[in-house]
């Protein structure tokens, strides 16, 4: 167990497009570990391998919910219904907030810790979490498709 370094944007390895796991063993499990205290550490809802330098299809979330830490590997969103406009951050670019809008309920598919298929079907705030880090393993930011952008100020929001 080990807290990462967080790369930062305009870090050039956060544009670029993740690579499947072939192989679910000993350092699979070792990231998966190290990005979950990475998150919790950070306080963040979600972290993506490319959050720490690493260009691998793996997720990890924890969104408060009744799903607790969810770890997903070469994950793919396989449905996605209606629609959700509303604020974003990144663990990556930190001091900005964004209006993205989403969909509002999502499942995706991918394997977990053991190589067993799991499915999670997510709304709300685990919708947006999923779609925000399956982003960051095609190498995109949700800097790339907010359409306003706010700096975060200790007296709250302003326009960026």
């Amino acid at each position: 167990m080990a807290i990462r370094m967080i790369v930062k944007d305009p870090d050039p390895v956060l544009r670029e497009k993740s690579k499947p796991v072939s192989k679910i063993n000993a350092s699979i499990h070792k990231l998966l570990n190290d990005m979950a205290d990475t998150m919790y550490d950070a306080k963040g809802v979600g972290l993506a391998a490319p959050q720490i330098g690493i260009l691998k299809r793996v997720i990890v979330m924890d969104v408060g919910d009744e799903h607790g830490l969810i770890e997903m590997i070469n994950p793919e969103i396989i449905s996605r219904e209606g629609e959700q406009f509303g604020p974003e951050g990144c663990l990556s670019i930190p001091g900005l907030t964004g209006d993205v809008r989403r969909a509002q309920k999502v499942v995706a598919k991918g394997l977990d810790r053991n190589g067993n298929e799991i499915v999670i079907e997510g709304t709300d705030l685990l919708a947006r979490c999923i779609q925000h880090e399956i982003d960051h393993l095609n190498g995109v930011l949700f800097t790339d498709l907010a359409e306003k952008m706010y700096r975060n100020d200790p007296q709250g929001l302003e326009e960026a």
